[in-house]
């Protein structure tokens, strides 16, 4: 799985000291974004062993699932690039909004996946959509992990 674009995508976003410019930095991220989706579809290609029906029915769930997880996506990174823009100035206030923030994208990120999963369930067999849960749960852990270890803790 390549997911070297993600943690550079995440690199630039969360280092404060890259002199890039705002406009700049944004066309980065979505070049990044782009590509970390398109070597996720590439693993489940090539992990779901998928029949042509299967593939069918599986494929335009999975792009609308994705188009909506974009969404949250780009919510993460406007929190990610305000916390490092207010990195250094960082109030009490700031910090609530933003952890308040940072929880509602994270449960509409949950809601979405089990409303996804379950659509998967209904057009798969049910070990496939269970591969499909577990290849979609490993992918979250990994990149959560890089993701998370690229942010600096609040100080």
């Amino acid at each position: 799985m390549k997911f070297l674009p993600l943690a550079a995508l995440f690199a630039i976003v969360a280092l404060p000291q890259v002199a890039l410019s705002q406009e700049s930095l944004k066309a980065d991220e979505q070049i990044l974004l782009q590509q970390v989706m398109t070597d996720r579809r590439s693993v489940y290609a090539s992990n779901m062993g998928m029949t042509e029906d299967e593939s069918r029915a599986f494929w335009p769930i999975y792009d609308e699932y994705e188009g909506k997880v974009k969404t949250i996506n780009d919510r993460f990174l406007d929190l990610v690039n305000r916390y490092v823009a207010s990195y250094d100035t960082l109030t009490d206030t700031d910090a609530a909004a933003m952890l308040k923030e940072k929880m509602s994208i994270e449960e509409e990120r949950m809601r979405l996946k089990q409303n996804y999963t379950k659509k998967v369930a209904k057009v798969l067999p049910a070990k496939k959509a269970l591969r499909y849960a577990q290849l979609e749960t490993r992918i979250d852990n990994m990149l959560r992990r890089d993701v998370y270890s690229l942010i600096p803790l609040a100080r």
